[in-house]
């Protein structure tokens, strides 16, 4: 079914003419519009008014999604862990773990456990944003150039385990993908995508791969309450946070912060530019938009913030994918579990009052 995309802000005057004459429309048209229109797209997402009939839509489209994510290797059933050090930082013991992913790729990672626990606690699985800053990766979980303090010693302090992995082409991964040494940064991110393209699969289908592999692993730990889990970041990492939650119901709550995108309001906002390559996946909007996504994050609980500036996340997609997701929440009677907050005169950027929001989220639901 193709869908026909209102034309934005025209006067009474232009819509009539528009109407009258085909040619003044066109004129008047964005090309990202134009594009659209001439799209085969799937049709608006709708939750159903009956639970039973959306717990069986919400399986077929956890399915698309896998199907979608391309021919991923099927993750190892346990994984083999390798502890490489282990360090007290005070308030919490530092372990850094590598592991092989499976797929031709090992997975380094850091695991923060609390030194104030006692029995088992609430974990946080913390994924790293893009910002094209490909040599930091997991290392933000001690800075504090995106948040306004260091993640991973907060969260720690605060009782909770908390595990993050370099992503691929990220952190000690920078430079490890299939062109080489040679290929860092930007370049190695292009080549891990024009390979994962070639054999079937994406790239965003494998960092969510290893996110979920990271996941298995922190669930197992003897410390963790694996009933107590939730997942968090910011910008890629947000993205990272609500897409593995759509695919794992084993994260029990999440907060995203600087990125909820509806991918046609994306293109409409003519801000293909503001996503790097990894992140695009063939053939979704043949299926649905992320309000279908955002979807099966229902009835668990989740806080989405984002800024009205933010380029990558236009604010009447992220008011789309609200409109959309809320009925699932009410078939539910968890209405209130579904937070989104639209921050105005905030671009891309996580704010004091946003970190402070994140700390109380994951207390209350996790603790």
């Amino acid at each position: 079914m193709k869908i026909i995309l209102p034309l934005v802000a025209l006067g009474v005057a232009t819509a009539i003419a528009s109407a009258e004459n085909p040619a003044v429309a066109q004129n008047n048209q964005s090309t990202a519009h134009r594009w659209l229109e001439s799209a085969e797209l799937a049709p608006p997402f709708t939750i159903p008014a009956d639970k039973v009939a959306w717990e069986k839509q919400r399986q077929q489209v956890r399915a698309e999604l896998g199907e979608l994510l391309g021919k991923l290797p099927p993750r190892p059933t346990a994984a083999r862990i390798e502890t490489l050090a282990r360090e007290d930082r005070g308030d919490y013991l530092l372990e850094k773990f590598r592991f092989d992913n499976g797929a031709g790729a090992t997975v380094p990672g850091y695991l923060l456990l609390p030194k104030n626990i006692s029995g088992r606690a609430p974990a946080i699985l913390y994924c790293h944003w893009h910002g094209g800053e490909y040599d930091i990766g997991k290392e933000e979980l001690f800075q504090a150039n995106h948040t306004p303090e260091a993640p991973g010693r907060t969260f720690a302090k605060r009782g909770f385990v908390v595990l993050a992995i370099d992503a691929y082409c990220f952190g000690e991964r920078n430079g490890l993908g299939p062109g080489g040494a040679a290929e860092r940064n930007g370049a190695g991110e292009w080549t891990a995508s024009k390979f994962n393209l070639w054999v079937g699969r994406t790239l965003w289908g494998m960092i969510l791969r290893d996110d979920l592999m990271a996941l298995d692993y922190l669930a197992a730990r003897p410390e963790v309450d694996a009933r107590r889990i939730g997942v968090t970041g910011m910008s890629m990492g947000a993205t990272r946070s609500w897409w593995l939650m759509a695919l794992d119901e084993r994260i029990q709550t999440g907060v995203a912060v600087a990125c909820l995108t509806r991918y046609q309001n994306l293109i409409a906002k003519e801000a293909l530019r503001a996503h790097g390559i990894y992140y695009y996946v063939p053939n979704l909007l043949n299926h649905f938009d992320t309000e279908a996504v955002v979807a099966l994050l229902a009835p668990r609980p989740v806080l989405l913030m984002n800024g009205d500036q933010d380029t990558g996340s236009p604010e009447d997609g992220i008011h789309a994918i609200e409109a959309a997701v809320r009925p699932a929440y009410a078939l539910y009677g968890k209405a209130n579990q579904f937070e989104s907050v639209v921050y105005p005169g905030q671009g891309h950027v996580y704010t004091p009052a946003m970190w402070a929001k994140t700390l109380d989220w994951m207390d209350t639901r996790l603790k």
